[in-house]
């Protein structure tokens, strides 16, 4: 089987990740702000390199934010002169899914789950918190049903500052001491944080419930860590679970047909 050396890109709302595969192994990665465009495109570039001896490459990006893709994929193809592939248009994810038919979940959710359920083959729930939380459902068959969307923590704090007059803005960060917040900001911090901690012991326990027994809770997006480091219902965190999502659904595409070139 042809080995697949990969850039992967995932466009979220407010960040962009790059990771080089080579097979299904991460060699690198990076982590960006959109406004780090031009840096993006160093690191896309400086990784298509590093790749030029493989027998087979691409890159493919993925996302959420479609006109910051749209920049990002014109600018490479210019920077690298190759097609640029996309993640749904292009290559679909390997998921099965039980949604309303109208439905279009979000490929980042899609890939999330599509990489869980290829590490762990057994039913789990997978916590995405970053912009939002996300936490969704895959049964022992590997089939995606959906879950439950929540403002992240960073949204919620930004949401009461813009809401009010007297509430300030502040960067999310875990709280730390005693578990009484003694000023405004140190309350709001508070609030967010638990809130979400709260928000996802409560749906996860609803998906056990309905499903009889308690899956896999796996964790990942930027501030996974931050709110779940410490957390006991979360069986394991994989930050770059998006990437990885990426990468497989990169390899089921482009080595399958490569092969059937052959």
């Amino acid at each position: 089987m042809t080995m697949l050396e990969l850039v992967a890109i995932s466009v979220g709302n407010s960040r962009v990740h790059v990771g080089h595969f080579i097979g299904d192994e991460m060699k690198d990665n990076v982590d960006l702000v959109h406004a780090d465009m031009a840096q993006m495109v160093e690191v896309v570039s400086r990784m298509w390199k590093e790749s030029e001896n493989a027998e087979r490459r691409a890159v493919v990006v993925a996302s959420v934010n479609d006109e910051v893709a749209t920049r990002i994929t014109s600018m490479l193809e210019d920077q690298l002169g190759e097609e640029v592939y996309t993640v749904g248009d292009d290559l679909p994810v390997p998921l099965t899914v039980s949604l309303d038919p109208e439905a279009i979940p979000g490929v980042d959710r899609l890939l999330c789950a599509a990489a869980a359920w290829d590490v762990l083959k057994q039913a789990c729930i997978i916590v995405n918190a970053g912009t939002a939380i996300t936490i969704d459902f895959i049964d022992g068959k590997g089939v995606f049903h959906g879950g439950a969307i929540a403002p992240g923590v960073q949204m919620q704090l930004d949401s009461m500052t813009n809401g009010t007059e007297a509430l300030p803005p502040i960067e999310f960060r875990r709280p730390e001491g005693e578990p009484f917040g003694r000023n405004t900001a140190d309350a709001m911090l508070r609030g967010a944080y638990h809130g979400a901690r709260g928000l996802t012991w409560r749906v996860v326990e609803e998906y056990a419930r309905a499903y009889e027994a308690f899956p896999l809770v796996v964790a990942t997006g930027g501030d996974a860590r931050t709110l779940y480091g410490d957390d006991e219902l979360i069986n394991r965190i994989i930050e770059d679970l998006e990437l990885r999502g990426i990468a497989l659904t990169a390899r089921n595409a482009l080595t399958e047909s490569a092969e059937l070139e052959e």
